[in-house]
């Protein structure tokens, strides 16, 4: 035997001891200890057992989660952009009834809610106008003819004609409705994020996701009578008490209910018609209105309709996910992001992953943001549809104009409100709805063709979110160019 075959069996020995040592290193973890004894033998035997069971549900959650992800990267998912109080919510209400319409079945007491509450809080927005109102009445108000002949020999001068629309009587309402303020107040403090004042907040608002849903159902009692065991449930054709006492009294129902013909008499009183009128108030053009619905809304067994649900108005911080699977078996992925300016950069990881966007734009060239008034409605859209169109990350996006809320540009050019004074390149075309859409109309299409990182359709819908029957429409038609956009990128057809 040579050297050479020495020192190759030399090392063929060492590899074969090293490997052994290698593959004993696992082993080391569960050899038992020299002089074991039987408890410590069991006890061991247990802890090797839960190890290994943890260690199996960690592998099968890995695996699930790799399922799901290869799962719904074949699934449809679309962004609803657009900026606050654009509409989005609402329209994907819409989307919700079109294509699962049972959708909304199990939630009509929470929805009851913040429909109850969306009044409450045009009644708050009323109220506070009043009380401006008798503030500015009060200080024109004249002193007494007592207390200027004490301070004067000439003859007191007459009274003006008028001092105010407003009377007692208004101030009697507003009184009476104080404890239906104070209700509303304490139940939206429950359903704010933290850190959120609700004093500082002009409207409704929750953190994304389905907390708040039963926070309402716990606080208001909501599908169940508070005197009752909540594991049984009501019987058919219970009602709920007509009286308002301490145990409900942060029931929005029933203070409601209890409230009902002051607030039916405060909005149709001709007095308050005039104050809204001389300071260009619109309440029926806000989001949530429901002021004209009181007789309907404010009663003890009121349901809401599908429509009701669709107008309601629920802000939303963060960005919602809704997965719905529709009549013909695809799967969507729909995503709801908040549109206030402070919660826009939340939008960018959305962006490469989504096959459609959906852009709602309102044509409210009157009006202003609500968290900068000093910027025109109209005109942030545009600058963020400028962004959408020229973002790299969305160049293979289908996306899909809303010209939303035309139902209020059509009560906006009725009343004589002209285009040219707030966009004065608009000239001197007619201040029509056909002329008046047209015109922003091809202004995005514009942006649209020479911003796209490449060529791609321009979509454009005109919309109405809170005229359901319409807008499903619409949305049957848009589901299926989303669809066969879809399909053509996986090759399908």
């Amino acid at each position: 035997m040579t050297s050479i075959d020495v020192v190759t069996r030399h090392r063929s020995r060492s590899s074969l001891e090293k490997n052994d040592n290698n593959d004993d290193a696992w082993s080391l973890l569960f050899r038992p200890p020299p002089n074991e004894t039987e408890e410590e033998k069991r006890e061991r035997l247990i802890q090797q057992q839960e190890a290994l069971r943890i260690s199996r549900e960690i592998d099968e959650s890995i695996l699930e989660s790799k399922k799901t992800w290869e799962k719904k990267k074949k699934a449809i998912k679309v962004l609803l952009l657009g900026q606050a109080e654009s509409g989005k919510s609402t329209m994907l209400r819409n989307f919700q009834m079109a294509f699962n319409p049972s959708y909304f079945e199990g939630e009509r007491s929470v929805w009851r809610t913040i429909i109850q509450l969306n009044l409450i809080g045009s009644v708050k927005k009323l109220l506070t106008i009043l009380d401006e109102e008798l503030d500015l009445q009060s200080a024109r108000s004249p002193k007494s003819a007592s207390n200027y002949a004490s301070t004067s020999s000439a003859p007191p001068p007459p009274p003006p004609v008028e001092q105010g629309p407003l009377t007692d009587y208004h101030r009697r309402i507003r009184l009476r409705l104080l404890p239906l303020l104070s209700m509303e107040t304490n139940l939206t403090r429950q359903l704010l994020p933290e850190n959120f004042d609700p004093s500082r907040v002009p409207e409704l608002c929750v953190r994304a996701g389905s907390a708040w849903k039963s926070v309402l159902q716990r606080v208001t009692g909501s599908g169940q009578n508070s005197d009752q065991d909540p594991d049984n449930p009501r019987p058919s054709g219970h009602r709920r008490p007509n009286t308002v006492d301490a145990r409900n009294k942060d029931d929005p129902t029933l203070v409601l209910a209890a409230s009902c013909a002051d607030i039916v008499s405060l909005w149709q009183d001709a007095a308050v018609k005039q104050v809204l009128d001389q300071r260009g108030i619109r309440m029926e053009d806000q989001p949530g209105f429901f002021l004209d619905d009181t007789a309907r809304v404010a009663t003890a067994d009121y349901e809401p309709t599908e429509d009701d649900i669709v107008r309601a108005r629920l802000r939303t911080f963060g960005v919602e996910e809704h997965r719905f699977v529709t009549d013909n078996g695809s799967e969507w992925y729909i995503y709801d992001v908040g549109g206030s300016r402070n919660m826009r950069p939340q939008w960018v990881p959305y962006f490469d992953d989504v096959q459609s966007i959906i852009f709602l734009a309102p044509l409210a060239f009157n009006q202003t943001l609500d968290e900068d008034r000093n910027v025109n409605r109209l005109e942030d859209s545009i600058l963020l549809w400028k962004d959408v169109c020229r973002n790299p990350l969305m160049a293979r996006a289908h996306i899909i104009l809303f010209l939303n809320k035309m139902d209020i540009l059509d009560k906006t050019l009725a009343a004589g409100i002209q285009v040219k004074t707030y966009v004065p390149s608009y000239g001197s075309a007619p201040n029509d709805v056909p002329h008046v859409t047209k015109y922003f109309k091809d202004k995005f299409k514009a942006y649209h063709k020479r911003l796209s990182p490449k060529p791609r359709s321009f979509f454009c819908h005109e919309t109405s979110a809170i005229d359901t029957q319409a807008t499903q429409a619409v949305l049957v038609g848009v589901r299926e160019g989303i669809l066969r956009n879809h399909l053509e990128k996986l090759n399908v057809i």
